[in-house]
């Protein structure tokens, strides 16, 4: 990173809390530590001239551009006559003057295909429908030293492109978003916003919109991802392409991760996603020996040893923000023990009878019931829990060793659609497009003296990425093997 930049404009909490174009042109202040007292008149002067025009002129759409424009028309059916309001959201600060990477918020995102801060959709109410907006920061202003003073100028963090690039990028009309605000406060008549991730917008529609009236939005949003189009399922795959070939670079450097701790599993995932894709689509878990029995094992800072399980949880998320969501159970010395062998065979097993059940027509509950049943079979079968295995699954008895739901809609949340109405998720049918995780595990706590001692510190969870078809199902991630002989085949041939 350079020395911070000397020089920063006074910016507000949110582009969109200026009231108009004049406040964009408060003069740039100096920074309090900077090392240069401040700007001559002759080097500001010279700053603004002498530059290339770089508009870009050759831009075509964006390649889901069709797809946005259809999800944009849906919603204005559902809410016709209304101002709609979809903010992507603000950077948030990580410590002083570094903030976090922005990822827009997934509302804005699935509506626009664009991912920059700052950035609002608006639909205007027509006669026909509604016209849309969508409203961003222009190019770092070169006329008031913008673009080499601002702390999120063009020579800091890259360029931003011109209102006009993005309106043929994103087949969207492209105004100014610190205008923005001031017109909301002035504007009449209905409105909802999707709320949490723009304070400035909210601030000026705070007499305007009625919580209930917004869920409704953040709701029916969140349902209209249950089905994926045809470019999100081609996205999904491309995750779960780039994330198999992350598992393989794991077993690649096992021995490497031995001789330091969980983080070189980590640290070697990541290296696939940032070049493949956009980032992971959540924290990688790489759970060696009993960190496996923890759900959400995110520190990966333990020990990996030759003879343990290692639970590796980990998804690519592309360029679009579609994440994959797989997880494998391997041994680390390549070979599965015969009590880690047979607690894997029985989540196999169990996974098995879920995938089949993963079926248009089907209940969505249908597969975490299926594979639930044939857990609670082996737990009775190795007298871990008195049966029959009726009382044991109602009574969730079962539940002390399988802890977590089968699965879960996938897209461009990992635990996508989470807004959705229960009668529509989870207590809905399977339609052909939904895209869905079947993972059933079982986890014998380390301090669990209700199971044998050799069951203890073992955790096993097997994730795959499953599409409904209109005949049945497709298994996005089947390139990874998932028979406990065929994953030890595979490890040795790419250890090999």
């Amino acid at each position: 990173m350079t020395v911070a930049e000397e020089l920063t404009p006074a910016v507000p909490e949110s582009a969109a809390d200026a009231a108009g174009p004049d406040e964009s042109e408060e003069p740039i202040k100096q920074r309090k530590n900077g090392l240069y007292p401040g700007v001559s008149d002759e080097l500001a002067e010279n700053m603004k001239s002498g530059w290339a025009d770089t508009e870009l002129r050759d831009l075509r759409p964006i390649a889901q551009a069709a797809e946005t424009a259809a999800r944009r028309a849906a919603l204005s059916a559902r809410f016709p006559g209304e101002r709609l309001v979809i903010p992507a959201g603000n950077l948030k600060t990580r410590s002083n003057d570094t903030e976090y990477a922005f990822r827009a918020s997934v509302e804005y995102a699935y509506l626009t295909g664009n991912q920059t801060e700052d950035g609002v959709l608006v639909l205007e109410p027509t006669a026909e429908g509604h016209e849309a907006t969508i409203y961003l920061l222009p190019r770092s202003d070169r006329e008031n030293g913008e673009f080499w003073l601002d702390g999120q100028g063009e020579l800091w963090v890259g360029r931003r492109h011109s209102l006009t690039e993005a309106g043929t990028l994103y087949g969207i009309p492209a105004s100014d978003v610190r205008e923005l605000a001031g017109a909301l406060r002035e504007a009449t008549g209905p409105v909802r916003v999707v709320r949490g991730y723009d304070a400035g917008i909210e601030a000026a529609l705070t007499d305007k919109v009625t919580a209930e009236r917004d869920e409704e939005l953040r709701v029916f949003l969140s349902e209209a991802r249950l089905v994926k189009d045809g470019f999100e399922i081609g996205e999904l795959q491309k995750a779960v392409d780039s994330t198999v070939r992350g598992f393989e670079d794991v077993v690649k450097v096992l021995d490497k991760a031995e001789a330091t701790s969980e983080r070189y599993i980590e640290g070697t995932f990541f290296l696939r996603a940032r070049v493949e894709g956009n980032d992971v689509g959540y924290g990688t878990i790489a759970a060696a020996g009993p960190h496996a029995c923890t759900l959400h094992w995110v520190r990966n800072d333990g020990p990996v040893r030759s003879g343990d399980l290692l639970l590796l949880d980990a998804g690519v998320e592309t360029h679009t923000y579609y994440t994959a969501d797989v997880t494998r159970t391997l041994p680390i010395n390549g070979r599965f023990d015969e009590i880690q062998r047979k607690i894997y065979d029985a989540v196999y097993e169990a996974q098995e009878a879920g995938i089949a059940a993963v079926k248009p027509g089907a209940k969505y509950r249908d597969f975490h019931d299926a594979a639930q049943r044939v857990l609670a079979e082996k737990l009775v079968e190795w007298g871990l829990v008195e049966g029959p295995v009726e009382r044991v699954l109602e009574l969730g008895l079962q539940r002390r060793w399988t802890l977590h739901g089968t699965g879960h809609m996938l897209g461009m949340d990992v635990h996508d659609c989470a807004a959705a109405r229960v009668e529509a998720y989870v207590d809905g049918v399977l339609e052909p497009g939904m895209c869905l995780t079947v993972e059933p595990g079982l986890y014998f706590q380390a301090d669990d003296l209700t199971v044998p001692e050799e069951y203890r510190g073992i955790g096993v969870r097997i994730e795959d990425d499953i599409l409904v078809t209109e005949d049945g199902n497709r298994n996005l991630s089947a390139a990874l093997p998932r028979r406990s002989d065929e994953v030890e085949a595979w490890m040795a041939s790419l250890k090999g």
